[in-house]
């Protein structure tokens, strides 16, 4: 809870035990005695309290030209209470009315911060070598040109090319790509990227302003500010609801004694009558609320939704965007195929490869080790590996018990003129050989989450109509895992802003009441959540920008719950529209009835206060929202 909302608080608790105390008073009649202008100024005091905010806010618009608006019908109708000297009336409905904007205030959460200050792709500084001596500078100071030392674990600050020194460049969170990309002498490397265990000598090519990182951050800006923000229920209404009561209040406050002759008191506290009738409280309280439950239900099965504008969205989507990798996919590297030659079986290939990249920490040479262990309960041994040469960019030559071993790609084979059998396998191929014979393949690759296929088929079944997966990974295995997944579109091989153009494309094709949600998990994603209609972040493994570029955040990763929340808005929506159906339904009958003169002020409670007690019932069933949305 914001000190905001916290000051809120404490002032309805002041409030509620003032106007408690003058109730159990005034029932007691205790307040018999006291005068009709001091009897105004004790209720007056728990009504400022909590109301004193919104007769400003009131007056601060209607100066600025705006002057049919919800502050303005909440004020006009509580003065109207006063008017008829239904004192208790005007602080219960004012008391109420600040109770529904904190539930609401509670239920969307903190304001966002600024998105960019969130980002942790963005440097805090850059090394520059001075006398022998490593100095920490801000990377906007850095110029073109300059060198730049880069340690392992740290980020990149800027964008480079390497002089000197190599290592494994972890790119996933600007390309989505989970497996660490060589760099070495000559080689480009971009900011935001997280370098292993080398240490790198980089020569500046991109001022800060221009570099990667910098790009990527103006991205998650552009895209939040052209996302469309719903306007809250209440505001739109009260444009139309608002001077359409007022006017006619002010007529039948006027016209009738002008027409009839006489009778001014009695038509002008007709009129009172009529405006506390027409006070939206059954709605500003059983809405926001309705939208709480919704909100609350969610929670109960893992999931942050950021406010009741999303919630409204989720039950309009038609379409659901995934990224790949950390989203459908575990983003772990696994051994899912051995494909031994008949020269030799999985057991002796898949050892061979291990051992052969027994020194190695690349991605690759640990998931053989693992699977090695896992498969047959052993260890690579490296007692008998020598002279291990790396060839960039194909694999790796090494000694393994005196026989001359390739591990690589299809470049290696065809480099080392070895004869190998390709393999058309979804997924990254090392390929093996041992003194010119070749020995089988083995396919890594990061594997589905587990789920997966059964989540999006249940989202189809909520009525989702299309899926699509944007990814950077390479098309082969972006394309077999949409296969796996029953996914209707794919593209792949793309970068930040190449997604953002996708999510683009797709939603200037929908229709005008479909909505797009994308989920994903990387801070390469943190522009399209923001773009998209909804986005939906994965709170586990999930990266501190995307959480908070998100409007939903799944903490537990489940995409099964996708499909979940979309039944919880679809219920809370419904929830909300009899509220206010009925609301407007029974105002309307009363605010007649009140208009010929055929209701009390008890009718004008129960058409304020009793509907409101009644919308609230109804609202808290939001609240028993289950998984399956019933």
């Amino acid at each position: 809870m914001t000190k905001k909302q916290k000051t809120m608080l404490l002032r309805i608790l002041l409030a509620f035990a003032v106007f408690a105390a003058l109730l159990v008073c005034e029932h007691a009649g205790m307040l018999k005695q006291l005068s009709g202008p001091v009897l105004f100024l004790v209720y007056a005091v728990p009504y400022l309290v909590i109301g004193y905010d919104i007769i400003w806010k009131a007056f601060r618009n209607i100066s600025h030209g705006q002057v049919f608006d919800e502050n303005f019908l909440m004020m006009l109708a509580t003065f109207g209470a006063f008017g008829v000297q239904e004192y208790s009336e005007a602080v219960a409905v004012m008391l109420f009315y600040q109770v529904g904007e904190l539930f609401q205030g509670y239920a969307v959460g903190k304001s966002r911060q600024s998105i960019a200050a969130m980002m942790d792709i963005c440097p805090e500084y850059a090394n520059i070598e001075q006398d022998g001596q490593l100095v920490r500078v801000d990377p906007d100071d850095v110029e073109t040109g300059s060198i730049i030392v880069i340690k392992p674990g740290e980020r990149i600050p800027l964008d480079g090319v390497v002089t000197k020194g190599e290592s494994f460049i972890d790119t996933a969170a600007l390309t989505g790509e989970s497996v660490p990309r060589k760099a070495a002498a000559g080689d480009e490397i971009i900011s935001g990227c997280v370098n292993g265990s080398g240490t790198l000598k980089v020569r500046v090519t991109k001022e800060f302003d221009d570099s990667t990182v910098a790009k990527i951050l103006e991205l998650v800006e552009n895209a939040s500010s052209q996302k469309a923000k719903t306007e809250n229920f209440i505001t739109r209404f009260a444009k139309y609801y608002t001077p359409a009561v007022t006017i006619a209040a002010v007529i039948l406050a006027l016209l009738p004694p002008l027409i009839l002759g006489g009778g001014w008191a009695q038509w002008m506290q007709r009129a009172c009558i009529f405006l506390v009738i027409s006070c939206p409280c059954a709605l500003v309280i059983s809405v926001p609320l309705g939208f709480f439950g919704g909100i609350g239900a969610a929670s109960r099965i893992g999931v942050l939704v950021k406010g009741s504008n999303y919630l409204e969205a989720m039950s309009e989507i038609t379409t659901v965007v995934f990224d790949k990798t950390g989203t459908l996919t575990k983003g772990e590297f696994k051994v899912t195929e051995i494909l031994p030659s008949a020269r030799s079986d999985a057991q002796e290939l898949l050892e061979l490869a291990a051992r052969g990249e027994g020194y190695s920490n690349h991605p690759i040479a640990v998931s053989l080790r693992a699977a090695l262990k896992e498969m047959y309960g052993k260890e690579a041994d490296t007692a008998q590996v020598t002279g291990a040469e790396e060839i960039a960019g194909h694999g790796l030559r090494v000694n393994v018990d005196g026989r001359k071993v390739l591990l690589g790609n299809e470049k290696l084979m065809k480099q080392e003129q070895a004869a190998y059998e390709p393999c058309t396998s979804a997924g990254t191929v090392v390929y093996a050989a041992a003194d010119g014979i070749f020995l089988g393949a083995i396919v890594i690759a990061d594997t589905i989450k587990d789920g997966a296929q059964g989540a999006l088929a249940d989202m189809k079944r909520s009525g989702v109509k299309k899926t699509v997966m944007l990814t950077g990974d390479r098309r082969p295995a972006a394309e077999q895992a949409a296969r796996e997944l029953g996914i209707d579109e794919v593209h792949a091989e793309l970068l930040p802003a190449d997604k953002v153009a996708c999510v683009e494309q797709l939603l200037n094709s929908q229709k005008e009441k479909e909505r797009l949600a994308f989920a994903g998990d990387g801070i390469n994603d943190a522009p399209v959540l923001t773009r998209a209609d909804i986005g939906i972040a994965m709170g586990s493994m999930g990266s501190d920008a995307a959480i908070e570029a998100a409007d939903i955040v799944l903490m537990d990763d489940d995409i099964t719950k996708i499909a979940a929340i979309v039944r919880i808005s679809r219920k809370t929506m419904r929830i909300v529209k009899q509220n206010i159906v009925f609301a407007l339904g029974v105002k309307a009958l009363v605010l007649i009835l009140g208009a010929f003169g055929a209701a009390n002020m008890w009718e004008a409670v129960f058409a304020d206060v009793g509907v409101s007690v009644l919308a609230i019932l109804n609202s808290m069933r939001a609240l028993k929202a289950e998984q399956n949305g019933h």
